[in-house]
């Protein structure tokens, strides 16, 4: 087992990177190793997709199953590997008949086919032991040696972009959007990665294009969103519990809280989100549905604590999983590409075990008195005050902005980020997304000018919407947005973070502080070369960063 895709990995002196027999996520070497097993395996798919949509043909139900694969990997999703050893069957023959596709479209166009690398032909083992001594050729430092680690962590970087990328266009499909050329571009990522590619300019050209493709999938992500349920409005949320059989939903994903509220109609059972599922109380088709009552805990980080007290079922529609603690493991219930052994999983969109089981279960026995916070500060809602936060701007009344964003963790140091926000400046406003938000979003932060200071952006995947406000910001300045007076602090944690950074880097925006420990995978080389071209830099102390931002700014 080798893994350091996310922040909370095992950092050392001899080398950083989970390689114990269990992660530090939870994950254990088997499963991990399995992980790596599939991503090769996809390697080959995805090479000959590419070959047959050059030959004119195609293939969705593989651009799917990619998307869903690899979002199975991400950290904190799918812990069970039983469902590895039957995604690599299913991967290897789906890579199957897309060769024999490949090879018969070839030969009635008359044309060579390629020889393509060992992804394309490799079998899967029958067994799992045999499945584990093939998962060894697939690790992600198997080449370390031979390229080193600064090619092994660029390498890492384009993988874990394309994941994020891949998770967010899973949640997309979902709603019923997709895009033919953005699964070609996935396609294309994955065949690159298969040539075991070992110039550092050509991988960082890859990972930028990768925020590219990123930015596309945001932004078919946020069209399905609204497209779905509407544009985001102000909206106040209950975080109190309120009397009656309750089901708490968790995750990021709004499909399957749509199809719950549906299916839970009339049954007297309340809906509570958790995490990066309270932006759904600012979708108005969401909203509408009386028996979604609040938002219940925090982040995902504090789910033990948070699920053990909850008294009803539990669903986890996507990341962040840890493993369900004993309180609550007999009432949790995954769905989509999580998982975990032991754990019911919801298959095909049916509700109706979760429903008994809420049915089954006390819930609140009485209300709790009401404790609102307010969201919904999408971009059609900024933007249709532009002009008053411009006139803010030119009076000198908004003197920053801060983006104080990203996903949340256990590490030490993410205090950081709450400090930011109450050390800013009376006269600078924040702007928040991802489940960070929840260190300080329920202090009070007061408003400029009837402009909240505190505006509440939505999910990670709502990334996009914060790029069209400064964008908007920057044309009305007429500057480019690293003009503006806008500082980004990101909070990081995983894959999701890996593909929002490097869209904002693709984007050109520069100076980001990124914390509260940088990538394991970017090595001081890396790092170096990134800090020159972007000006990323690692966050500091609350105090010396807004004092540098507002420096700037001036």
């Amino acid at each position: 087992m080798f893994c350091y895709q996310c922040e909370q990995t095992t950092r050392s002196s001899t080398g950083n990177g989970c390689h114990e027999a269990k992660g530090v996520c939870g994950k254990d070497e088997t499963t991990a190793d399995l992980q790596d097993l599939m991503i090769f395996g996809l390697q080959g798919v995805a090479q000959y997709g590419k070959r047959l949509r050059a030959l004119g043909e195609s293939q969705p139900k593989a651009d799917e199953f990619i998307l869903y694969a690899l979002f199975t990997t991400l950290t904190n999703v799918n812990f069970n590997a039983n469902r590895f050893v039957q995604l690599i069957k299913d991967t290897a023959q789906l890579r199957d008949q897309l060769q024999s596709r490949y090879l018969e479209l070839s030969a009635q166009q008359n044309l060579p086919t390629e020889s393509l690398s060992a992804a394309a032909a490799w079998q899967p083992a029958a067994n799992l032991p045999g499945l584990l001594i093939q998962a060894k050729e697939a690790a992600l430092n198997l080449e370390l040696s031979a390229v080193g680690e600064d090619i092994v962590g660029l390498r890492a970087m384009l993988l874990y972009g394309i994941k994020g990328a891949a998770a967010y266009a899973y949640h997309a499909l979902m709603l019923g959007y997709h895009e033919d050329a953005i699964y070609a571009e996935f396609e294309e990522a994955l065949d690159f990665l298969a040539t075991h590619p070992s110039n550092a300019d050509e991988l960082l050209g890859w990972a930028l294009r990768t925020g590219h493709l990123n930015y596309k999938v945001m932004e078919m992500l946020d069209a399905a969103n609204t497209g779905n349920f509407g544009a985001q409005q102000i909206s106040s949320v209950n975080l109190s519990q309120v009397k009656g059989k309750a089901i708490l939903v968790s995750g990021h994903d709004m499909h399957d809280l749509a199809q719950l509220l549906e299916q839970t109609q009339g049954l007297g059972i309340n809906i509570y989100t958790h995490g990066e599922m309270l932006p759904a109380h600012a979708y108005p088709k969401l909203k509408a549905y009386p028996h979604l009552v609040g938002n219940y805990g925090t982040a995902w980080q504090n789910q033990h604590l948070e699920f053990a007290l909850f008294p009803g079922p539990i669903l986890m529609t996507s990341n962040c999983l840890i493993e369900p603690a004993a309180a609550y493991r007999q009432r949790i219930f995954t769905a989509g590409p999580v998982g975990w052994s032991g754990v019911r999983h919801i298959q095909n969109g049916d509700f109706s075990a979760l429903i008994e089981a809420a049915q089954a279960l006390p819930g609140f026995t009485e209300d709790a008195p009401e404790k609102l916070i307010t969201i919904g500060f999408g971009r059609d809602t900024v933007l249709s005050v532009a002009d008053k936060v411009i006139d803010a701007v030119k009076s000198g009344a908004i003197q920053h902005f801060f983006l104080i964003g990203g996903c949340d963790g256990a590490a030490p140091g993410r205090n950081y980020f709450t400090e930011v926000a109450e050390q800013a400046p009376a006269e600078a406003v924040i702007l928040t997304l991802g489940c960070g938000k929840y260190r300080f979003n329920s202090l009070e932060f007061g408003s400029i000018g009837g402009i909240p200071r505190l505006l509440d952006m939505g999910q990670c995947n709502d990334t996009y919407s914060a790029i069209q406000v400064a964008s908007a910001l920057a044309k009305a300045f007429d500057c480019g947005v690293n003009d503006l007076p806008l500082t980004l602090m990101i909070s990081w944690f995983e894959q999701k973070a890996v593909a929002v950074l490097l869209t904002l880097l693709a984007l050109g925006i520069r100076g980001i502080r990124l914390g509260p420990t940088l990538p394991a995978f970017l090595t001081p080389a890396l790092l170096a070369k990134l800090g020159e071209a972007f000006d990323l830099k690692a966050t500091g102390t609350a105090a010396d960063d807004i004092q540098a931002a507002m420096k700037k700014a001036a």
